[in-house]
């Protein structure tokens, strides 16, 4: 989780359903190195809160494409576990068909690797950001009850692209348009002088 910000992204190689619903044997994280990239762990399919946050980052991939950015999910279920909730409409119980990848972590393999694993039995709801070297620049990890914020993320990708094209830092609370502060003493004080007297 936290450790792995600013170190190279563990890599691996898995089974996942493609977003055309296809099984591709072959998945590979760093087959996406060049683009940014959520790396979206949780728990199962077909429970109670997963369901909503893949719908929600789902909601957001045309935003997410426009920064450049891939999602993946990885959860500890079989690739026709997958293919099943796909194919459940939404209305009962499923997810539908999905625009990203779901990668399956059956042996879990790619949850230990990201410090995710919960009792050896399932990935908590892990969320990393990745970026276009393939180092994770960002990662927050959630209890199984509390979804995550998809806003937020996106929050997120847009003060590192900001940073990565602009060589300024993003403040608290900090969002696309608004100013940022050089990374330097004097730049610090002049953003902080708002808020003296």
């Amino acid at each position: 989780m936290a450790f792995l910000v600013t170190k190279e992204a563990p890599d691996f190689r898995a089974t996942a359903v493609r977003e055309d619903g296809t099984i591709d044997e072959d998945f590979q994280l760093s087959a996406l190195r060049g683009r940014y990239v959520f790396l979206l762990f949780y728990p199962m399919d077909f429970t109670f809160v997963c369901p909503t946050e893949i719908l929600a980052f789902d909601d957001k991939l045309g935003e997410l494409a426009e920064r450049d950015c891939a999602v993946v999910g990885v959860s500890v279920d079989s690739p026709y576990t997958h293919l099943a909730w796909r194919r459940t409409p939404v209305e009962e119980g499923g997810i539908g068909p999905i625009g990203f990848p779901l990668v399956s972590d059956m042996s879990r393999a790619i949850s230990r690797a990201y410090g995710v694993l919960f009792d050896e039995e399932i990935a908590l709801r892990g969320l990393f950001l990745v970026d276009r070297e393939g180092v994770v620049r960002h990662a927050i990890v959630n209890d199984d009850p509390i979804g995550r914020s998809v806003d937020e993320a996106v929050r997120t990708l847009d003060a590192l692209r900001f940073h990565d094209e602009h060589g300024e830092v993003c403040p608290a609370n900090w969002k696309k348009g608004k100013k940022a502060m050089k990374p330097t003493t004097e730049g610090v004080i002049d953003y902080l002088s708002k808020y003296a007297g």
